[in-house]
């Protein structure tokens, strides 16, 4: 028996030395590496220390002992555009480190983009952070990356969730995107329904008796559903003959189970919702009664189990919630100074940001290049947010009347119109038409809810309550809500596919494509920590980019040298 002990050491021994001589044949990823085009280790300045010596320009920036602390508003590190940055259709690898606070009042916002709005080309490295667009949290800080070369947009009509006439809400939670439905006729209710590929929606139920599902929302890992009577007479619609009432909130119990959370005082038209400062927000629409003193307009906080705050209005309904700049803003419904934006403050307080001009309803949020931008009825077009009462005319949506659906998608800010259901990218020389998607013969037909899903936009219709999805250049996401804490995060083209990962990990891949087709020769400096989205509110460091796809080993070694 001794003698066979001596040889499993032997053998358990040579296995060590082989694989420690396997690991000294991996490339290391190293200030050495030749295809190292930049490494800003953000230890205290902004200098580059690979071989390029591309010194950053740093931007309001706070540096500390664990990295560059962005603020949300307006920090920024700039990289001079060079022809060294010009990756054309090389492989290329972004490595960084990030911070998140677990409370996080702002979009989390950009990482890194080399893009030029102009044209399209480049690359958008961001944690998609989407409420407000227009009544749903539609992304909980999901990491995006994706590429474009000024390619054309393609729409894919991904189905009918169930018997539904409106896709009201759209939200990603937990790797998967959600769908709340409006669905009118007697003995009918507003579901829930999980996408599952290709025209295929999985019910997840309904939380309530009422013909709408509204609005959701993610809430510590958990997904939230707010429930309403919506008549359709106002999308010039026959009035639905579900008369149950809404304003309740339930919380996804899994399967087709709903738990409830409770009524908003007496409302029975839950409209958005948010989460602010670490607690679940939602609005009620109603038009009360006058001898109804319960208030039921306004904006309402969760405190658990089915107790909900009224947290007041500014003198009218209250539609759309978002958060940014450690803030709640509301959009108005009512006409007048009272369709414009409000600012909570606490209590029951409010303030008024002012009314764009000739508008009656605002009816969502989206953030472009740190700047907020809402769309209203009643001349179809975008605002953005200049200062106190200063809205400036973004454009008018072709000839259409109102804009519903906003959302940043792989650099460029999109629209979902009123009447004609048409969505529209922002350009320098105005809002270009990407498509239709609603054909119905009714007066009114709606491109009303977004979201952003395994690097591809999605829109919810009315009135044929059809989901479809936008392609615009090649990307990807990772659809979970990125954890607090220190990150790792790399992204990178390889051949004809790109890929996410995070700590270590492959988290996302793009579908293939022909990278002939995608030449990244963008004349756009490097931007860090800013781009088309908005500013990046957190810290940074060890941020690096090569000029080839690294393998998955060399993608852990640089997690395991500064986790």
């Amino acid at each position: 028996m001794s003698c066979h002990q001596p040889t499993r050491f032997s053998l358990s021994r040579f296995s060590i030395l082989a694989a420690t001589i396997a690991l000294a044949f991996v490339p290391r990823p190293s200030a050495a590496d030749d295809a190292l085009m930049g490494h800003w280790r953000l230890q205290g300045d902004a200098r580059d220390a690979s071989r390029s010596a591309s010194h950053a320009e740093p931007h309001d920036i706070v540096w500390t002992s664990s990295g560059a602390t962005f603020n949300g508003r307006s920090a920024w590190l700039e990289v001079p555009d060079s022809p060294a940055l010009r990756l054309g259709t090389n492989d290329f690898t972004l490595s960084l480190w990030l911070h998140l606070d677990p409370t996080l009042d702002d979009s989390p916002g950009d990482l890194a983009t080399l893009f030029d709005p102009a044209t399209r080309v480049g690359f958008n490295l961001t944690i998609q952070h989407q409420s407000g667009a227009c009544s749903s949290m539609a992304n909980t800080r999901n990491l995006f990356f994706g590429i474009d070369a000024g390619t054309e947009p393609t729409w894919t009509d991904c189905g009918r969730p169930g018997n539904n006439r409106m896709v009201y809400a759209l939200a990603v939670f937990q790797g998967a995107l959600y769908a709340g439905t409006w669905e009118p006729d007697a003995g009918e209710a507003g579901r829930v329904y999980r996408y599952a590929g290709g025209t295929n929606w999985l019910d997840c139920g309904a939380p309530d008796r009422c013909n709408a599902v509204a609005a959701l929302a993610v809430f510590n890992d958990a997904l939230y559903a707010g429930v309403a009577n919506y008549s359709g007479a106002g999308s010039q619609i026959a009035p639905s003959t579900n008369t149950n009432p809404g304003g309740r909130v339930y919380r996804y119990a899994g399967g087709t189970r709903w738990e409830d959370c409770g009524r908003l005082c007496a409302a029975e038209l839950i409209w958005g919702m948010t989460v602010f400062q670490g607690r679940l927000y939602a609005t009620a629409m109603d038009t009360p009664p006058k001898h109804l003193t319960t208030p039921r307009q306004g904006l309402h906080r969760y405190d658990g189990g089915t107790h909900w705050t009224w947290c007041g209005n500014p003198g009218g309904r209250v539609a759309a919630i978002t958060v940014a700049n450690d803030r709640l803003f509301a959009s108005g419904y009512n006409g007048g100074a009272l369709g414009g934006v409000f600012r909570y403050e606490g209590g029951t307080n409010w303030s008024n940001w002012g009314a764009p001009p000739n508008v009656d309803q605002t009816y969502s949020f989206a953030f472009q290049r740190g700047t907020m931008h809402t769309g209203t009825w009643r001349e179809g077009k975008v605002f953005r947010y200049l200062g106190p009462n200063q809205w400036e005319d973004a454009g008018r949506l072709g000839d259409e009347l109102e804009v519903m659906g906003l959302a940043m998608f792989n650099g460029k800010l999109y629209g979902g119109t009123l009447p004609l259901a048409q969505v529209y990218r922002q350009d320098a020389a105005g809002w270009t038409l990407t498509g239709r998607l609603d054909f119905s013969d009714v007066v009114y037909r709606r491109a009303w809810s977004m979201a952003v899903y395994q690097g591809r936009l999605y829109c919810g219709t009315l009135p044929s309550g059809h989901v479809h999805a936008l392609e615009a250049g090649v990307a990807t996401s990772h659809d979970a809500e990125l954890e607090p804490g220190w990150r790792h995060v790399v992204a990178m083209r390889q051949g004809n596919h790109l890929g996410l990962f995070v700590d270590g990990k492959r988290v996302a891949e793009s579908p293939s494509f022909d990278p002939a087709r995608f030449n990244l020769a963008a004349s756009a400096p490097l931007r860090i920590g800013f781009g088309e989205h908005d500013y990046f509110h957190g810290r940074l460091r060890e941020v690096r980019l090569y000029g080839r796809a690294l393998n998955d080993r060399e993608v852990q070694r640089l997690f395991r040298a500064f986790r």
